[in-house]
């Protein structure tokens, strides 16, 4: 299945138990293979002011066609306590470090 990117933008994240862990707000692309390597997701705050922004591995989400919704098999607390960034102060992407923390995190 192939879907462009501005169909999947705002689709809610859900973990197994069917609790809401945010919404996709951008991806990450990897320009020198050509692939998807993280989805930004967007997560608390209150009526989108103070969300927090978390670079998640691509692989650790699941598309749920029929419920138009990403699943990732991860509590509430553990993205809670994920490392993220602010959306004016993004990490720098191409450091491998940061790279490996990430999946190191998320156990890619």
């Amino acid at each position: 299945m192939l879907l462009s990117a501005t169909t999947l933008i705002g689709d809610d994240i859900k973990n197994a138990s069917g609790e809401s862990l945010g919404k996709i707000e951008d991806f990450m692309i990897d320009t020198d293979r050509g692939d998807i390597k993280y989805a930004v997701l967007t997560f608390g705050g209150f009526l989108g002011m103070g969300n927090k922004l978390f670079a998640v591995p691509i692989e650790a989400l699941t598309l749920d066609a029929s419920d138009k919704c990403f699943v990732m098999n991860v509590s509430k607390e553990r993205l809670e306590n994920a490392p993220g960034f602010d959306k004016d102060n993004w990490p720098n992407t191409a450091d491998l470090t940061w790279q490996q923390s990430i999946s190191d995190y998320y156990r890619f």
